[in-house]
């Protein structure tokens, strides 16, 4: 039997959160699920295997907050979509400033969510 482990819990994304490349300024996706330590993005763009990239996305329900949050990422995987032109990726966290983590932590924490 193959269990998937992890450390951090995720959380499902209720909303579409767009995700943008913050080199190039330009939308390269939505989060399907985050966490702490990680993101899966639904990616409507080729992206590179084992890149570091630098994307910002913006949790709009978090209490407190209305800006953005910015990280450094590195793409870990990538899986095809069932819908054609989308690819499943699964990237770990590298840099956070400290806000945003704060950030990202009230956003985890706030009831209602859907964990996985």
């Amino acid at each position: 039997m193959n269990e998937e482990f992890r450390r951090t819990r995720r959380r499902r994304i209720a909303e579409t959160v767009q995700v943008v490349d913050t080199m190039t300024e330009t939308v390269i996706g939505h989060l399907g699920n985050l966490s702490e330590t990680g993101m899966m993005l639904i990616a409507n763009t080729p992206l590179v295997d084992d890149a570091l990239y630098q994307l910002r996305f913006n949790l709009r329900d978090a209490p407190q907050h209305t800006s953005p949050i910015e990280v450094g990422a590195h793409l870990l995987w990538q899986d095809r979509a069932s819908v054609p032109g989308q690819t499943w990726t699964g990237f770990r966290f590298i840099a956070m400033p400290e806000d945003g983590m704060q950030h990202l932590r009230q956003w985890l924490d706030l009831p209602g969510g859907s964990y996985e």
